[in-house]
């Protein structure tokens, strides 16, 4: 595991843009795969990545994931269902943290079809505005107990297609910080942009991840690096 630290005064306007950036697993170039994990309220990047760690336990391919930094481990101040400008500036600055661990996967020559977003909690709510937001094909978007963010689901904020894009949304039907309902509007929104959506309610859950969820994840990143092989064999033969 590696830690990038920029220790320069972090600007009013952009809280989150000296955060550090920690990685696990296989270097990004000449990776299979690759995996954004986005930490939630109150915990850090080194928490997140022991989500890396039971993936890898379950059995995962190896996957090089970039779990980027939140300024005091909080990426915004309110409440995910507030108006977004409450937000503000803090949702914007997450949103480029998040696009930077993005590019930083595709510059080391990962497509963005065998890359995930994933996060827990402010994490997945964030992993979800963001992939919405920008559309595309994607390996996943994993949502552990998170939802799309704002006062209500606008589609005018999502222009953009998710063609290809599977997405995996879990949550308690009792969680105390995710409705159960943003869960079914984010998912509907999804899918309204493209996405094939999984969405699983897991009644009286506690706000935290199954071994369900993880299933799920293991399994997909199973077959985006077994599809990878495939693609490369193939290309071999040509």
């Amino acid at each position: 595991m590696n830690v990038d630290l920029n220790p320069g005064r972090r600007p009013d306007a952009d809280p989150h843009a000296d955060g550090p950036i920690l990685r696990y697993g296989p270097a990004a170039e000449g990776a299979a795969l690759g995996m954004v994990l986005v930490h939630g309220r109150g915990d850090s990047a080194r928490g997140i990545l022991s989500l890396a760690q039971e993936l890898e336990a379950r059995g995962a391919p190896p996957v090089a994931v970039i779990a980027p930094q939140a300024a005091d481990d909080t990426w915004y101040p309110y409440p995910f269902v507030v108006p977004t400008v409450r937000n503000e500036p803090f949702l914007t600055s997450a949103l480029a943290a998040l696009s930077r661990a993005v590019d930083e996967l595709r510059a080391a020559g990962l497509p963005s079809e065998r890359i995930v977003v994933a996060g827990f909690s402010q994490g997945a709510c964030l992993a979800s505005e963001w992939v919405a937001r920008t559309g595309g094909s994607w390996g996943a978007l994993v949502a552990l107990s998170g939802g799309l963010i704002g006062d209500q689901v606008d589609p005018a904020r999502y222009p953009n297609r998710l063609n290809g894009t599977t997405a995996f949304l879990g949550c308690s039907d009792v969680d105390p910080h995710i409705p159960e309902s943003r869960v079914h509007a984010s998912a509907r929104q999804l899918e309204a942009q493209g996405a094939d959506v999984v969405a699983r309610i897991y009644p009286g859950m506690a706000h935290t991840v199954n071994a369900d969820e993880l299933t799920w994840i293991v399994d997909r990143l199973r077959m985006l690096a077994d599809a990878t092989q495939d693609h490369q064999g193939r290309r071999a033969g040509e």
